[in-house]
């Protein structure tokens, strides 16, 4: 994407995050990701290597290595992360009344049905002793391979928060699984990258009205009025 692997935007995008003070890539240690442990060495960026099912515990290594408390997880089909939104995760988790806070979309906020993101513009931040728990007892495959369903599948528990927003964008789709997925992504960081900072999910926003065409490259369920499309996000 504008020259770089998508995995290098999604790492600088996070580097924007205020409050975050490491990236670490947690790979697997499988022969066909060799180029991406190759990349981060050739990029001095810190990574681990772990199990490819086993993400939970790919994940563990990865917040051990990094010493960091609380933990931010970003999955790296988002190149659109927003560091702007992470940031209010970020001060959300530290007002002191959560185990475990995510961006509603993904993870844990399967079953709200307003005041959600854009799908793709997940997000979680949780303690490490919440992370350590879920590593120690989860047995579930699924909890292993997901990292945090440990979590958030137990409020009685956790302490569970949801950053939200105050209009759905729950119909857009900004996350990268098939070739026309990259292609939409490839053309917004076309129109809007720039090498000094990261533009907004609010730019995203407004890029798509003016260009309502590329999103039938991406097969979300767009059905809004395109007036309703860009109001104020926060």
């Amino acid at each position: 994407i504008v020259g770089k692997p998508m995995l290098w935007h999604i790492v600088q995008r996070a580097r924007w995050i205020e409050g975050v003070t490491g990236v670490v890539v947690a790979t697997s240690e499988k022969k066909q990701d060799q180029p991406i442990r190759d990349f981060c060495l050739r990029q001095n960026i810190a990574f681990t290597a772990g199990s490819e099912s086993d993400v939970l515990e790919r994940f563990y290594r990865a917040a051990v290595q990094c010493g960091g408390d609380p933990l931010v997880r970003i999955t790296a089909d988002c190149p659109f992360i927003a560091p702007e939104v992470v940031t209010r995760l970020l001060q959300l988790y530290n007002t002191g009344q959560y185990d475990h806070v995510g961006v509603a979309t993904g993870a844990g906020a399967i079953f709200m049905k307003d005041h959600r993101f854009p799908d793709g513009l997940d997000a979680e931040c949780f303690s490490l002793n919440a992370l350590e728990q879920a590593w120690y007892e989860a047995q579930e495959p699924d909890e292993r391979e997901h990292v945090t369903p440990f979590l958030w599948r137990q409020p009685e528990r956790f302490r569970l928060g949801h950053l939200t927003i105050s209009r759905d964008y729950s119909h857009l789709r900004w996350t990268v699984d098939l070739e026309a997925d990259f292609e939409f992504v490839t053309r917004i960081y076309a129109a809007l990258y720039l090498d000094k900072k990261p533009f907004s999910m609010q730019y995203i926003l407004l890029y798509l009205v003016h260009h309502p065409e590329i999103l039938s490259l991406s097969p979300s369920i767009f059905d809004a009025a395109f007036e309703h499309l860009f109001p104020r996000a926060w």
